[in-house]
C-alpha cells in the first residue's frame, strides 16, 4: 500500500530526488581518473523507478548522455532479467545502440533495495578516454574496428566483482589503470546515491517510490503537454550542411507540432559515411529532445514524462539513424548540430525565440604521445593519451550576444591547461580567444579560440582531429553574419585535415583555430556603446568595427586612446 504524502511533500521529495542525484554527480567527478569526466564534466546520472522510467537526473553533465540514458535502463532490465537482479549487483555496458552512442561512454547501472525490497535504480555514465581499437576518432569502418564492446552484464553479482572482465578489460585497452578506475568510481557514484535515497526514504516514511514517482511523471506530462498545446498546429522543416569526413552532409528535420506531441522526422538527412561519424537514433534522439525541451519548456526538470511527448523518426542507415556494425566513434560530430537543424525549423513556426547557429561540436582533439622514432629518444620518454575538450562560441540569441567559447549543446566544460599538460608529455603554446570570429549582427556571435599543441622533447604523437565547421561556418540568423570557421595545420604550414588520425613528427607545432557562433539580427542595429565595448575588450578588430558595424573613425580613435590611458569603456 502507497502512503499518500501532500503536494507540498511531494514537492519537497522532487526537489530531494534532484539534490541526490547532483551529490551523485559529484562524487563521480571528485573520484574519476579521465580528465574527461574531472575536469571537463563529460558525464549524467540518474535515478529510475522500478520499471526503469528516469525520475530525476542531475544538473552536472550533458544531454547527450543523460537523455540517451534515460532509455538505457529499461534494456538493462530487461538484459539483465527481473529475476536476476539481486542486493550488491552492479551492470554495465558500453553498446552504442542500448547505452549513449558510442563505446567510449561507459554505463553503469545499480539497483537499489530498501528493507530487502527493489525500490528503484540509479545509472551513471562517463567518456573514458580509451576503450581499446584504432582509438578515439573517425579512421574507423565498422563498431568492430573502434574498441572493447562490452554487453549488458553484471560487473558485480551479490557485491562480487566479476574478476575475469576486470582481466579482460585490462587486456585490451593503452590505460587500463585509469579505466579500471573510472569504473569504480561510476559504482561508487552509483552508491553514493543509493545511500542518499534511502536516507530520504527513511526520514519521509517511504516504503516505495511509487507515489512520489507518480507525482512527479503526471506533474512533468501535464506541464509538457500544457506548453506544446500553446504553441501553433503547424509543420516547418530545417536544414543546415555540415562537413562530414570526406563529402559534406545534409541535416533535415521537419517539425510537425501536434496537441499532444512534437514529431520530428529526419527524412532528407544524408546517408551513412564510410568513417566514424555517424549517430545511432538514440543520441540523435537525446539531442533533438534537448532542443525542443529548452524551446518550449525549459524550467520543467528532465524526465521520462517530460521527455515522452517528443518524438523522433528517422530512416534506417541515415546519418543521424546508423544501425550495427557502423562506425559510431564520433557521433557526437553528427549528434552537435541536430539542435541546430531543429532550430531552423523552429524559428519557422516560433521567430525570435531560438539562436543563431553555434560552433556546434565540440572542437575535441586526442593526442597519442610517443617517444620519438626519427632518432634517439630521452630515457624519460614514455607514451600517454591525451583527451582535451575544447569549444567554439555559441550562436547570438534574440536578445543576447552568443557565449564564447562554450560547448552548446553539450555543456561540457573547457578543460585547463595545466590539466592537460599533468596528463601527457602534452604542451599547449597557446590558448586564447580569437578576435573576430563572432558573427556580426544586432546581437554579436560568441568567439572562438585559439590553440597551438606540441609534444615535449624527445615525443612525437598523432592527433585525432574531430572538429568540423572548416568548410561550412555557422550561419546568422535574421541577417545575422556567419562565424569564423575551423582551421587547422601545422607550424611549417603542413596541411592537416579537421577530421582523422595525423602524425605529428617530432618539434613540429598544430596550430588550430575554432569556430565562432553566428550572429543574430542586422548590424546595423547594434547599439554603438556595445560596438565600442567589443572594440576595447578585443572581441573584434577596428577594420571589423568599422566595415561590419560602421563605427566612425573618431569612435575607433577613442577606444584606442581610452585603452592607451587604462581606462574603462
Amino acid at each position: 500500500m502507497v502512503k499518500q504524502h501532500s503536494n507540498v511533500a511531494y514537492q519537497v521529495m522532487w526537489n530531494r530526488l534532484i539534490s541526490v542525484v547532483e551529490e551523485q554527480a559529484q562524487a563521480l567527478v571528485r573520484t574519476a581518473f579521465s580528465t574527461s569526466v574531472r575536469e571537463a564534466g563529460d558525464l549524467s546520472a540518474g535515478v529510475y523507478d522500478t520499471h526503469g522510467q528516469m525520475l530525476a537526473q542531475a544538473v552536472t553533465g550533458t544531454p547527450g548522455h543523460v537523455n540517451a540514458m534515460a532509455d538505457a535502463v529499461a534494456h538493462f532490465i530487461r538484459r539483465i532479467g527481473r529475476q536476476n537482479i539481486t542486493q550488491g549487483d552492479v551492470y554495465i555496458t558500453n553498446d552504442p545502440w542500448e547505452g549513449t552512442g558510442h563505446l567510449h561512454d561507459i554505463t553503469m547501472v545499480t539497483p537499489s533495495f530498501h528493507n530487502d525490497v527493489l525500490v528503484g535504480f540509479f545509472a551513471c555514465t562517463a567518456h573514458i578516454v580509451d576503450i581499446g581499437g584504432r582509438g578515439f576518432g573517425a579512421d574507423a569502418a565498422s563498431v568492430y574496428e573502434e574498441g572493447l564492446y562490452l554487453p549488458i552484464m553484471k560487473f558485480a553479482d551479490a557485491g562480487e566483482v566479476d574478476q575475469t572482465l576486470v582481466r579482460i578489460i585490462r587486456g585490451n585497452v593503452r590505460e587500463p589503470d585509469q579505466l579500471i578506475g573510472d569504473i569504480y568510481a561510476l559504482t561508487t557514484c552509483n552508491e553514493i546515491g543509493h545511500r542518499r535515497l534511502i536516507d530520504m526514504m527513511q526520514e519521509f516514511e517511504l516504503d516505495t517510490l511509487d507515489g512520489i514517482a507518480s507525482f512527479i511523471l503526471e506533474n512533468s506530462r501535464r506541464a509538457t503537454l500544457e506548453r506544446i498545446a500553446a504553441l501553433p498546429r503547424t509543420q516547418a522543416s530545417g536544414e543546415m550542411t555540415i562537413d562530414g569526413f570526406s563529402a559534406p552532409i545534409t541535416l533535415k528535420v521537419t517539425l510537425s507540432i501536434e496537441e499532444d506531441r512534437i514529431l520530428s522526422d529526419f527524412a532528407g538527412t544524408s546517408g551513412l559515411d564510410r568513417k566514424g561519424i555517424n549517430c545511432p537514433l538514440v543520441y540523435a534522439k537525446a539531442y533533438a529532445c534537448y532542443a525542443l525541451k529548452v524551446a518550449i519548456a525549459p524550467e520543467i526538470p528532465n524526465n521520462a514524462a517530460s521527455l515522452a511527448p517528443f518524438e523522433i523518426a528517422a530512416p534506417d542507415n541515415t546519418i543521424v539513424n546508423a544501425l550495427h556494425p557502423a562506425p559510431v566513434a564520433l557521433r557526437h560530430i553528427v549528434g552537435h548540430f541536430i539542435p541546430d537543424v531543429v532550430f531552423n525549423a523552429f524559428d519557422k513556426i516560433v521567430p525570435d525565440l531560438v539562436p543563431a547557429e553555434g560552433a556546434g561540436c565540440l572542437c575535441n582533439f586526442q593526442v597519442s604521445l610517443r617517444p620519438r622514432m626519427d632518432a634517439p629518444a630521452p630515457a624519460d620518454a614514455v607514451r600517454r593519451e591525451v583527451l582535451t575538450f575544447n569549444s567554439g562560441g555559441s550562436g547570438a540569441r534574440p536578445e543576447f550576444d552568443g557565449l564564447n567559447a562554450t560547448a552548446f549543446p553539450s555543456g561540457v566544460m573547457t578543460m585547463p591547461v595545466e590539466a592537460t599538460e599533468h596528463a601527457g608529455p602534452v604542451i599547449i603554446w597557446r590558448k586564447e580567444l580569437r578576435p573576430d570570429s563572432g558573427g556580426s549582427g544586432k546581437q554579436r556571435g560568441g568567439l572562438g579560440q585559439y590553440m597551438v599543441v606540441g609534444a615535449r622533447e624527445g615525443h612525437e604523437f598523432d592527433i585525432q582531429a574531430m572538429f568540423d565547421r572548416v568548410d561550412h561556418p555557422a550561419q546568422g540568423r535574421r541577417g545575422g553574419g556567419a562565424g569564423a570557421p575551423t582551421t587547422i595545420a601545422q607550424d611549417d604550414g603542413g596541411k592537416m585535415y579537421g577530421k582523422g588520425k595525423q602524425l605529428v613528427t617530432h618539434g613540429r607545432k598544430v596550430m588550430m583555430a575554432f569556430p565562432g557562433g553566428g550572429g543574430y539580427g542586422d548590424p546595423a542595429e547594434r547599439p554603438r556603446e556595445s560596438v565600442m565595448r567589443d572594440l576595447a575588450r578585443g572581441y573584434i578588430s577596428a577594420q571589423t568595427a568599422a566595415q561590419d558595424y560602421g563605427l566612425s573613425n573618431a569612435d575607433i580613435a577613442a577606444v584606442q586612446n581610452a585603452i592607451a590611458k587604462g581606462e574603462t569603456i
